[in-house]
């Protein structure tokens, strides 16, 4: 298996997956051909410095996994960097192999070497076993988010 920067060809793949679980089928639009929408939002991804959308990749099985890391500078904690990651997803066959785990460890290291002085997440509070999931990677719930969509 092996860690790649995403190509244009791989946002079907990915968007696939998005689509894929309770909350992914409300919200996105999958079809082929996928809207274009989805490929503006690849290239807005893939030409921003502080943006890596990244799959996992098996020989055998193609794309199994995806995730976007962003890098978000700020000035609080001396001018740190913090790591964000979204958008995480192991295709449907390939769910409970320790595959998530594996992408944690990489997306982590990856943080570090980019000087990202923490990494966070959020997850819809309609999915506990991702809750789950992410508590037993070592991540705590020490902040409380707040959206407002419009």
């Amino acid at each position: 298996m092996k860690f790649r920067a995403a190509k244009r060809a791989d946002v079907i793949e990915i968007v696939r997956m998005i689509a894929n679980d309770k909350l992914g089928k409300l919200r996105e639009d999958f079809k082929e051909p996928l809207p274009e929408k989805y490929y503006t939002a690849f290239e807005n991804i893939t030409n921003d410095s502080n943006q890596e959308l990244i799959v996992l990749e098996d020989e055998q099985d193609g794309i199994i996994g995806t995730f976007q890391l962003s890098f978000i500078q700020y000035l609080t904690y001396q001018g740190g960097i913090r790591a964000q990651i979204e958008a995480v997803r192991i295709r449907e066959d390939q769910r409970g192999k320790g595959i998530g785990e594996q992408m944690f460890v990489w997306a982590i290291e990856r943080a570090k070497k980019r000087g990202a002085h923490l990494i966070q997440l959020t997850t819809d509070k309609k999915r506990p076993e991702a809750l789950r999931f992410y508590e037993k990677l070592g991540f705590k719930a020490t902040h409380e988010g707040m959206k407002l969509h419009f």
